[in-house]
């Protein structure tokens, strides 16, 4: 379920607007900078990097039209049950981005699959999106933010950059985050 919760930064308890309407949650976005969009889901959401790059191909080509993005590719995380080191690995993988930071470009996804939520620091207030399989979220460079992809990572996403590195945050060191629901909070009161 697509989700978007808005809470002031100083006071994490009060829900200003909480919404899994779509539209309301573009609008939202939109008044804030924030670009939202829907696209279809895949046909395979297994299917290998090339294959979920071609399929998305029409909708890559039109969202990089002026060639900025020059980076494109797919990450995945998914639960392996057969692999005893897991556990350690989901974990390590979640808090890599738990901690506010920005970056020098846009940071632009499109869940094909799974979930994750990006919380978003803006002009007093934290902006928390969870993205489904299906939705596409561009961050502004230099957005105060953090993203929580939740106790059981699952998701497969296709990121776009311009620059190798683009993924690389400035940590702010600021501990906003640990203040403010995770993503698994969010959807145990939906």
């Amino acid at each position: 379920m697509t989700l978007l919760q808005i809470m002031p930064d100083a006071d994490s308890d009060r829900i200003v607007l909480r919404t899994t309407d779509t539209e309301e949650i573009g609008a939202q976005l939109s008044k804030r900078g924030i670009v939202f969009d829907r696209w279809p889901l895949p046909a395979d959401g297994q299917a290998p990097t090339e294959d979920i790059l071609a399929e998305y191909a029409g909708r890559i080509g039109e969202l990089n039209a002026d060639g900025r993005y020059k980076h494109i590719d797919v990450a995945r995380i998914h639960p392996d049950d057969s692999d005893p080191q897991w556990p350690d690995k989901a974990v390590a993988a979640r808090e890599k981005f738990l901690s506010e930071h920005r970056h020098a470009e846009d940071e632009v996804r499109f869940f094909a699959s799974g979930r994750g939520c990006f919380y978003l620091h803006l002009d007093g207030e934290v902006v928390a999106v969870v993205c489904e399989g299906g939705d596409l979220v561009s961050v502004p460079a230099g957005t105060r933010h953090w993203f929580d992809m939740g106790a059981r990572p699952d998701f497969l996403a296709v990121r776009f950059f311009e620059e190798e590195d683009g993924w690389v945050g400035d940590f702010t060191g600021d501990k906003i985050g640990a203040g403010f629901p995770t993503l698994d909070e969010l959807l145990a009161t939906s």
